[in-house]
């Protein structure tokens, strides 16, 4: 029986190739909205993230995500994100 493929996507914060299930996913969609994608399933541009601090805050400094998405980033996405990494760091 043939192995099902496991689909591989890039952290923009370290650039290391993980499962896209071990990432976050976020989105900018065609109305120019920048949300995260919590189901990794929305229609739109999608960025990814290591469950890490570090690879957000490399991306933070570098604007990788501004550049990935060529749009500016609410603040607010950071924040997001960085609340969502300290949750699932501490189970």
């Amino acid at each position: 029986m043939k192995q099902k493929k496991v689909p591989m996507r890039m952290c923009i914060g370290c650039k290391t190739v993980k499962p896209k299930k071990e990432l976050i996913r976020v989105v900018k969609n065609k109305e120019n909205e920048i949300f995260i994608d919590f189901t990794g399933k929305k229609n739109g541009r999608g960025a990814y993230f290591c469950n890490n601090i570090n690879c957000l805050e490399n991306a933070i400094k570098s604007k990788r995500l501004e550049k990935a998405f060529g749009a500016v980033v609410n603040p607010e996405i950071y924040d997001l994100l960085r609340k969502q990494m300290e949750e699932n760091n501490e189970l």
